[in-house]
């Protein structure tokens, strides 16, 4: 069982979050600025515009730009299929003009100089940026050169911010997130790329070394690997980021004086290997530490770097340190969690006689563990205990409650020496008192061999899907007996135990609704899928079939998660537990 929640209110959210970002950047424009959704539509606009137009933002915001704005020379609204910056806008080209016509507030036309670019909005969304100012035979005008070399580089500055942020914050991977960030700024920024991180340890690593070749972007990882520690009062450039002292423009005469650090030699080893002129260096800042440092570096185009190209390294930094944060924190969380699943989950015991595997496989956009589990032990008179169940939730506050409900049932399993039936009662009126179990499924099993040599299963079912059999010839079928309301429902009702004898070489399945269930399919469905799929499989060695089972029944589209226990008897008669 699994709890979503995000939908539509999420999505205004975040569109909310990204307009705020977007009209911040816009506010720093000395040229008047709107950007328009893949609609057309405005979505963001800074102060100049508004004055330039004689129109608020709440007039502006929301309006379709090309009918409300666009004008031919006598104030007549343009086709779509004529007017030059529809054309630009649907093309997804950067396109400039020197004179064109917007209809200001009080019904005026305003002259002016144009440049509209692709605009990357989210994810998944492109819209468009335009920038503009009065025509110089309005007396206000942006002459042509500034146009292009100041106007298209602000442009492109705030199209590559608004990248980073969407392709960092886009990933939870650490190395992932490294590999974006390489990409963003490698060629369009530097011809080398090098990022050295500080761990847990503070120890300092150069992660990535890479460099554009031939139009890819390729490693080098002889220059990768451990670094010296980081000196306290060096005043070499990089050495001054580790510490989070500042950004700092280098290059090979920098560091060509007696080394002052183990880091200094290695940057002179970096210079001689890359054959970079110049770089540029800034420290990666976390919420709470420094992260590590950012370095870019020309070596193959002759500019090189200046001090008014630090400001853009830091924007992208405090990105990268940002996304970077998020992406340890939940690595960190991911280990903390899958510490849990080790102790949470329990290695099954030998039984002679008897084959045994189990799997857990966690909910693909939650944590490491969830409220799926299974359990299989041995009890006082040596008969085997087999559970599957399911707390509502697949994070670690489920999996906290199915350490609850496991320990709970595990005491009762051990001492009352009761049927199944009322082992499970006894829990399920335990659980409002003594834990913070809500709801849950669950099937308690009791397996061994009687006088006769048989496995004899006697087993209840509490709202769970019920035991898969599958025999050696390849027949199958669902054990829908013992069936009752599952636990946390307040509702007293008895509970009922069946019985089974187990043919020899005979499966036993023990799964939780993550294998069957599917958004796009009836649970009849997804029973139907899984018999036919473990029938199949009847004669393969038990962990083959076990892992060949999750693959092949579970529902591509599923998103909960799924634990797997499986148990096979012998063949002829076997021997007491």
């Amino acid at each position: 069982m699994s709890a979503q929640s995000g939908g539509p209110a999420r999505d205004a959210e975040q569109f909310a979050a990204s307009q705020h970002r977007l009209g911040s950047w816009l506010a720093g424009l000395e040229a008047g600025a709107y950007a328009v959704d893949a609609d057309g539509a405005i979505v963001a606009v800074n102060g100049e515009a508004e004055a330039l137009l004689g129109r608020s933002a709440g007039d502006l915001l929301g309006r379709d730009a090309h009918d409300l704005l666009h004008r031919d020379g006598n104030g007549m609204t343009i086709p779509r299929s004529r007017c030059p910056m529809m054309e630009a806008f649907v093309a997804r080209r950067t396109r400039q003009e020197e004179l064109g016509y917007f209809e200001r507030g009080d019904g005026t036309l305003l002259s002016m100089s144009w440049l509209v670019s692709p605009l990357r909005l989210g994810a998944d969304a492109v819209g468009a940026l335009v920038v503009f100012h009065e025509h110089e035979s309005a007396g206000r005008h942006l002459r042509g050169p500034a146009l292009s070399m100041e106007l298209l580089p602000e442009l492109e500055r705030l199209a590559l911010l608004a990248e980073t942020t969407t392709q960092l914050t886009s990933t939870l991977d650490v190395d992932e997130a490294l590999d974006r960030l390489v990409r963003l700024v490698v060629p369009l920024l530097a011809d080398w790329a090098i990022i050295d991180l500080i761990s847990d340890n503070d120890e300092v690593w150069r992660t990535v070394v890479a460099h554009e070749e031939n139009g890819r972007v390729v490693r080098r990882e002889d220059l990768e690997g451990a670094m010296p520690p980081v000196p306290p009062a060096s005043p070499q450039p990089l050495s001054r980021a580790l510490r989070g002292w500042g950004s700092t423009l280098a290059t090979p005469e920098t560091y060509q004086g007696p080394p002052d650090s183990g880091i200094a030699v290695e940057q002179r080893r970096l210079f001689e290997g890359t054959g970079m002129h110049s770089a540029v260096i800034a420290p990666i800042r976390g919420l709470r530490e420094v992260l590590g440092a950012l370095t870019l570096g020309r070596s193959d185009r002759p500019d090189p770097f200046t001090g008014a190209d630090i400001p853009l390294l830091e924007d992208i930094t405090r990105r990268a340190g940002l996304a970077l944060d998020n992406a340890r924190l939940y690595q960190r969380q991911r280990k903390v969690s899958e510490t849990m699943q080790r102790h949470l989950l329990p290695q099954m015991p030998r039984v002679p006689g008897l084959e045994m595997a189990a799997r857990y496989l966690p909910a693909p956009h939650a944590s490491q563990v969830g409220g799926d589990w299974y359990d299989a032990f041995r009890l006082p008179d040596q008969a085997l205990a087999l559970v599957i169940g399911d707390v509502v939730g697949h994070d670690l506050d489920a999996a906290a409650d199915m350490a609850q409900l496991r320990n709970i049932l595990r005491a009762y399993a051990w001492s009352q020496q009761e049927p199944p039936s009322v082992v499970v009662s006894q829990v399920d009126e335990a659980l409002s008192q003594i834990s913070e179990v809500e709801m849950a499924t669950m099937i308690l099993g009791r397996l061994e061999a009687d006088a006769d040599g048989q496995w004899r299963l006697r087993w209840t079912n509490a709202g769970h899907p019920p035991p898969l059999l599958v025999m050696y010839d390849g027949q199958s079928r669902y054990l829908d007996d013992g069936h009752g309301i599952l636990l946390g429902s307040h509702v007293r009702m008895p509970r009922e135990d069946a019985t089974v004898v187990l043919p020899p070489l005979s499966t036993l399945v023990l799964y939780t609704d993550g294998l069957i269930e599917s958004p796009g399919r009836s649970l009849d469905d997804g029973l139907e899928r899984l018999r036919r799929n473990a029938a199949s499989l009847a004669h393969r060695p038990l962990e083959a079939f076990t892992d060949l089972l999750m693959e092949r029944a579970r529902p591509e589209d599923n998103d909960d998660d799924v634990a797997l226990l499986v148990v096979r008897v012998p063949s002829g008669d076997a021997h007491d537990l």
